[in-house]
């Protein structure tokens, strides 16, 4: 049970502006959006940070975008923000049932990751989400693979992701009606 409640429709014309801003044209804001908004000015200064990290200016691509995402909301065991991007973002990113699978539970040495670069990017969200650091020898493994604004980006991308998830989880954010669940990767 959610321990903030979204808002629900009628919203305040300035928190309907927000929500508006945050979700395509015709699309119903999502309930962490929801909960998020009651606390507008938060809201309104996080949008801004949220739009680079899913905007065209992040140095990474789409699909190595929700590597990160899934594999840092998956290790946090926030199944709400988990089974947004599964959802909206899976397809688009072209990763394969085994490759969502194995951001779920699985390691980057599972035999769906034959790409170097994209194993990198999920030893990079295991190290940061065990220590919150990256070790001297996954550093140079990386730094041969991404460039500093690369890194940059995975580093805040991690980051953002883990304050997402701390408090869709805290908060106990209602799960979105058909996203998928953990408990669906873990069953197949």
């Amino acid at each position: 049970m959610a321990r903030i409640l979204a808002l629900e429709p009628p919203f305040t014309p300035d928190v309907e502006a927000q929500l508006a801003t945050m979700m395509p044209a015709g699309v119903p804001p999502i309930g962490l959006f929801r909960t998020f908004a009651r606390n507008l000015p938060m809201t309104i200064a996080m949008s801004h940070w949220g739009r680079y990290e899913l905007g065209r200016d992040l140095t990474l691509t789409l699909r190595e975008r929700e590597i990160v995402i899934l594999r840092t909301c998956a290790r946090c065991g926030c199944e709400y923000e988990w089974g947004v991007h599964v959802m909206v973002f899976a397809d688009r990113a072209e990763l394969s049932p085994a490759e969502v699978t194995s951001l779920t539970c699985g390691s980057p040495e599972d035999p769906c990751w034959t790409a170097g670069r994209e194993a990198m990017l999920i030893r990079m969200v295991d190290a940061l989400h065990d220590s919150c650091d990256v070790d001297d020898e996954l550093w140079q493994s990386a730094q041969e693979l991404l460039d500093e604004r690369q890194l940059l980006d995975v580093l805040l991308l991690c980051g953002w992701y883990h304050a997402i998830c701390f408090a869709a989880r805290t908060a106990r954010v209602d799960l979105e009606p058909g996203a998928p669940r953990f408990a669906d990767i873990t069953a197949a």
